[in-house]
């Protein structure tokens, strides 16, 4: 069944609007929330931690978090002790980051896929409460086990866009983040090549694909849709507006594309953060329903 979810973006939204919408998206009983990490806006494991103590039901999707920032001994530290206090809601994504901000901070590397393949490795193996060793290009562990590690590990997601990084997450993630703006038919193939670099590993576990979709409820719903598209234009439903019946529409479009959870991105512009959430909630239902 697909999961139906939002997102909190650190763009329009200033850090002191976050509990708010935290308790908007709980109240309108959508399962997930999703924010993400951009330098040097909002803090993502601060900022999950507080929504997870704000909400009753939802879990938390961080889609994503730059690994060039931290060690991952200290990532893998963040997520255990979270998922300690809230097990099971907490869904922790990493990527490459931006590579201009990655300059900025000192952190930028010469190749991105190699350590994301590495922090993930590594990540996956800490939260498992392995005993880590790993002499890596950009990770070195050295008999490094976490003392709590979780009970039940989450999963693992990264970010992926190019050919190269979608292939690299079907290999050693647990899931996918996909960013929004895509055809029904351009994450199909993300699909297929994420599906079939995972074969190629050997993996037969199952692996949680997420793409972000923009969307926009209420009057002027398509204007804002069609105006957040970008250079390749909201056509071949890259947006998805209207009223929740036509947003659930679409989403069972991207679902029969392969994905396993459809996460509404608010459209620039929306007026109306908690209605637009009110809104998503719905669609979640009829999506769970139908």
């Amino acid at each position: 069944m697909t999961r139906v979810g939002a997102i909190f973006s650190p763009y329009p939204n200033p850090p002191h609007a976050f509990r708010d919408a935290v308790e908007a998206a709980d109240e309108a009983g959508l399962p997930e929330l999703w924010l993400w990490e951009d330098c040097f806006r909002e803090s993502a494991y601060a900022s999950a931690v507080a929504a997870l103590a704000w909400s009753q039901r939802l879990r938390i999707g961080i889609g994503i978090a730059p690994v060039p920032l931290r060690n991952v001994a200290v990532s893998a530290m963040e997520i255990a002790t979270i998922e300690g206090l809230f097990p099971g809601r907490l869904l922790p994504g990493v990527g490459h980051g931006v590579q201009d901000w990655m300059g900025q901070v000192g952190a930028r590397v010469a190749s991105p896929l190699t350590l994301l393949r590495e922090h993930v490795s590594a990540l996956r193996a800490l939260l498992a409460g392995d005993e880590v060793t790993m002499q890596g290009r950009y990770v070195t562990l050295e008999g490094v086990r976490l003392d709590w590690p979780p009970a039940t590990p989450p999963r693992v997601y990264a970010a992926a866009e190019g050919p190269k990084t979608l292939a690299l997450t079907g290999e050693v993630a647990d899931g996918t983040v996909l960013d929004s703006r895509h055809s029904p038919a351009e994450l199909a193939a993300a699909v297929d090549r994420i599906r079939s670099a995972r074969a190629a590993a050997g993996r037969s576990d199952d692996h949680d694909v997420v793409a972000y979709a923009v969307a926009a409820f209420g009057e002027g719903a398509r204007a804002r849709a069609e105006a957040d598209a970008g250079e390749r234009g909201a056509g071949d439903h890259r947006a998805l507006w209207g009223g929740p019946d036509d947003v659930a529409a679409g989403v069972a479009r991207l679902a029969a594309a392969g994905v396993d959870a459809v996460i509404l991105l608010p459209a620039a512009g929306e007026p109306d953060l908690a209605g637009f959430y009110a809104q998503a909630g719905r669609v979640a239902r009829l999506v769970a329903e139908s």
